[in-house]
């Protein structure tokens, strides 16, 4: 199949599709506008359902009432937009409904501005909403990754029946690259026996709903939760990782971070052995290549378009087994490959003098 130049956002949005996404819902906002303005002349052309909802709010809990009702089911935002969604995040996760949310990350807090940012880490890996629930979490970092996680995530929320977050900022969402649609050999289309649908007596009938006034009963019902977070965690989790073998330093950045990093790592290339360890899952975080690092790793650096949300879990992972440091940048700035390799050598400046 030959490859096709598209915007980052527009392949998305041409992915859902082919991932047989039958129903949009969503609300306009900067710098996610290309998706549903694709879909909403093409998802009707498929068979599909675009509605433009009134708020966020309301396009958040009409994905719940699709899903609840067997759609696959689609809704995009960007930072501040999703924030608006975290209560009918948690209602998703609670009631186990399958659905894609995607969020082209801008910068904050606040209102913020509409330049590209990756300060959403918290919001994407530990949830706004209320309980004890996680969200798995796919980071694309170019166009043609973006549309084969959106095919993914749309399989793997009807598998473990949860909601899954596709984490996109600003600059993948509005460049463009060649993209090729491979067949989905990964659609199952399983059988949602658990939808909320007419039985015409000849079965009970289906209620889907998240409260439960008996602690007992509540109990119960987190720790299903968690036994299915345990699975995904085991099942799940995807990383890249590059040139560690002998390495000095090993950097982790995801996204358009790391394609940062990568230029930078070309700069270093006679200089510093850099090797790069590149999330592909927020939530579950990847642990095991932190756990096998070389013993030549002086030290970690964590390089994001943020204030330094993702050094905590690279923490946990390295489990102190070696020091980790932050270079970043905020609020819609982008580092530069080298400013990236000033870093690199100032970290190992820091561990030899």
């Amino acid at each position: 199949m030959s490859k096709q130049l598209m915007k980052g956002n527009e392949a998305l949005a041409l992915a859902a599709i082919k991932a047989d996404c039958s129903h949009f819902f969503g609300y306009p906002i900067t710098p996610q506008n290309e998706i549903p303005e694709y879909l909403s002349r093409e998802l009707p052309a498929h068979g599909g359902v675009f509605l433009q909802a009134e708020s966020e709010l309301a396009a958040i809990n009409m994905v719940y009432g699709a899903s609840a009702a067997g759609a696959r089911v689609l809704t995009t935002s960007s930072s501040p937009g999703i924030a608006l969604m975290q209560e009918g995040l948690s209602l998703l996760a609670a009631a186990q409904l399958p659905c894609v949310i995607v969020n082209v990350q801008r910068g904050g807090p606040g209102i913020g501005g509409i330049q590209p940012s990756q300060a959403d880490y918290y919001q994407m890996t530990r949830g706004g909403g209320n309980g004890d629930y996680r969200i798995p979490s796919f980071a694309p970092a170019s166009v043609q990754e973006s549309a084969e996680m959106m095919m993914e995530a749309f399989e793997l929320a009807d598998q473990y029946r949860t909601p899954f977050f596709i984490v996109s900022d600003g600059v993948l969402g509005q460049m463009m690259e060649p993209v090729e649609f491979r067949e989905n050999d990964q659609k199952k289309n399983p059988l949602k026996d658990w939808i909320v649908s007419g039985h015409a007596n000849k079965r009970a009938p289906i209620t889907i709903k998240t409260l439960a006034l008996s602690p007992e009963i509540l109990e119960q019902k987190n720790l299903e939760l968690q036994k299915k977070y345990s699975r995904i965690e085991e099942h799940v989790a995807r990383w890249e990782s590059s040139c560690l073998e002998n390495a000095e330093i090993v950097t982790v950045a995801y996204g358009t971070t790391s394609r940062v990093v990568k230029n930078a790592m070309d700069l270093l290339r006679d200089e510093i052995r850099v090797g790069l360890i590149r999330p592909q899952t927020l939530w579950p975080f990847p642990k095991r290549p932190f756990q096998e690092l070389p013993q030549s790793v002086k030290k970690i650096l964590c390089v994001e378009m943020s204030c330094g949300q993702m050094i905590d879990d690279v923490r946990l992972a390295v489990n102190g087994q070696k020091e980790v440091g932050f270079y970043g940048r905020v609020g819609g700035m982008i580092p530069t490959p080298q400013e990236v390799a000033e870093a690199i050598r100032a970290e190992l400046r820091g561990v030899t003098s």
